[in-house]
């Protein structure tokens, strides 16, 4: 038998092992394999993106996120990585598995107890039924022992999976290509300083598949062809997708596209993509390189060939250079999602064109296809206004506004998030940057057409007012907290695409 044990964290226990046996009890009356429960085994990083990715890989199969009972996904402080779900079928939990990045594996619960005498009780007491198709005397099968936070001696995992022996295995064990493939998971906690000698909880199923952490890798921007000084990375970019609900043949949409990064991974999943940028060298992939070693960018940096990298050149559509403060598009609902992250004016700059002159001189015709607009100050504040304005109006019904919100943590509430009466308010997730900044990915779905009382509800209510503060978020950011670090702390981008 293959036997793999992955050092890991997790958490402590979801559910008590009274909870356990009623599950189990409630499973062992139905005959119905659509009333499994599945097992959840998410990675261990973007902790506060993992409930919004898979509500919304749910939502596009049509189902809720149903949890058994007593479902925390944060338990004493800390955030499990092991989820149990109700009201699912297989085909639902490969479809989620076959999306998510945040996921690394999925199984067929069996059985679950805080020993591995309850985990046998629980074991015996589920459906026959639902196993024999999997133990049958001419399958093939191989059995896992994963131990997280701990690593097993070989011999320990052997005596683990003999201990097994009352499971009415008939079929032959297969190292290489099995069949089936079942697994034992062992949950010792996450303080490496501090491992119990016996697990807090124990897990047997059969796996079902694994999720998409393999794209981070391949897609990762060490790798990239054309890059920036802001891209985004890989993992969050395909996360920021997966919220959006973005799925085949969409038209999606990035205001502020810089090199593209959101715009790959929408197309990963089959959706048409196009953005703009009031950078003209970014967009014609111009002027300095981001690379080291590299001064200038190539004759072929742009976004289509990252898109070519990857091999879904056929979903794009373009990008253009303009200023997202003037959108340029037709008043029609135009796009199933926009994806996108703003500038916040610590490695890009927020400009838009125009003046604080009362009066500007024309360009002369002679120079006019080569003059270049003069700019001013975009604040923040303007900025997610405008966003949430053109998404109001821009969206189809049902579909989703995705972005970045930079905040100074000391400073930060509800209240700062930006609202709008078309817009309704899905998620609200925390990357930290630093002790005194993060950024929240802000997830929202547009809820109705926008109407003439609309633009009086934005002057009249406060709630709906753009919030000033933000305007000082690169102020603070550089503020005397900052200065007497001395040093980057957590060093992630600070800004994306």
């Amino acid at each position: 038998m293959v036997i793999w044990s992955p050092g890991g964290t997790l958490s402590q226990p979801l559910v008590s092992s009274r909870t356990c046996f009623e599950s189990a009890t409630k499973m062992a009356t139905t005959n119905s394999r659509s009333c499994l429960q599945y097992l959840l085994h998410l990675a261990h990083d973007n902790l506060d993106f993992r409930l919004p990715e898979i509500k919304a890989l749910l939502a596009l199969r049509g189902k809720k996120f149903q949890p058994i009972e007593n479902f925390k996904e944060k338990v004493r402080k800390t955030n499990s990585p092991f989820w149990c779900l109700d009201g699912l079928s297989e085909e639902d939990v490969r479809g989620i598995m076959a999306r998510s990045v945040c996921a690394k594996s999925a199984f067929e619960l069996w059985g679950h107890g805080q020993t591995h005498s309850e985990l046998r009780t629980s074991l015996l007491n589920y459906p026959l039924e639902h196993m024999s198709p999997f133990m049958e005397k001419h399958s093939t099968y191989r059995i896992n022992v994963y131990t997280f936070n701990k690593t097993l001696e070989f011999t320990d995992r052997i005596k683990k999976i003999d201990a097994l022996d009352y499971l009415p295995f008939e079929g032959t064990v297969s190292l290489k290509s099995p069949q089936h493939v079942f697994c034992l998971l062992e949950d010792y906690g996450t303080d490496p300083n501090d491992i119990p000698d016996h697990p807090y909880y124990i897990y047997f199923g059969r796996w079902i598949g694994d999720g998409q952490r393999e794209l981070i890798r391949s897609h990762s921007v060490k790798n990239r062809h054309f890059i920036g000084n802001t891209s985004m990375d890989a993992g969050l970019s395909f996360i920021m997708a997966n919220h959006a609900k973005v799925k085949e043949n969409d038209v999606v949409f990035d205001p502020f596209v810089g090199t593209g990064s959101l715009l790959v991974a929408c197309s990963q999943f089959g959706a048409y993509v196009c953005g703009s940028d009031i950078d003209y060298n970014t967009i014609h992939g111009k002027g300095r390189s981001s690379r080291k070693n590299q001064k200038w960018r190539g004759p072929d940096e742009n976004i289509r060939a990252n898109l070519r990298q990857y091999g879904t050149e056929n979903m794009y559509l373009d990008v253009m250079v303009s200023d997202a403060s003037k959108p340029v598009w037709r008043e029609a609902a135009l796009f199933d999602a926009i994806i996108t992250d703003p500038p916040y004016g610590i490695r890009e700059s927020t400009r838009r064109t125009g003046s604080h002159k009362d009066t500007a001189k024309p360009a002369d015709g002679f120079y006019m296809e080569s003059h270049v607009p003069v700019s001013q100050a975009y604040h923040l504040s303007d900025i997610f206004t405008d966003l949430l304005n053109f998404s109001a109006h821009r969206l189809v019904m049902g579909e989703r506004l995705v972005y970045w919100l930079p905040v100074y943590r000391p400073d930060y509430s509800e209240e700062m998030v930006p609202l709008h009466p078309c817009l309704r308010l899905i998620s609200n997730s925390e990357q930290t940057l630093s002790s005194h900044t993060s950024r929240r990915l802000i997830t929202m779905e547009k809820i109705k057409e926008p109407e003439e009382q609309d633009s009086l509800a934005l002057g009249a209510d406060p709630s709906l007012s753009p919030y000033q503060g933000h305007n000082a978020f690169r102020e603070k950011y550089f503020s005397g907290v900052n200065k007497r670090s001395g040093k980057e702390e957590n060093k992630p981008e600070v800004n994306g695409e």
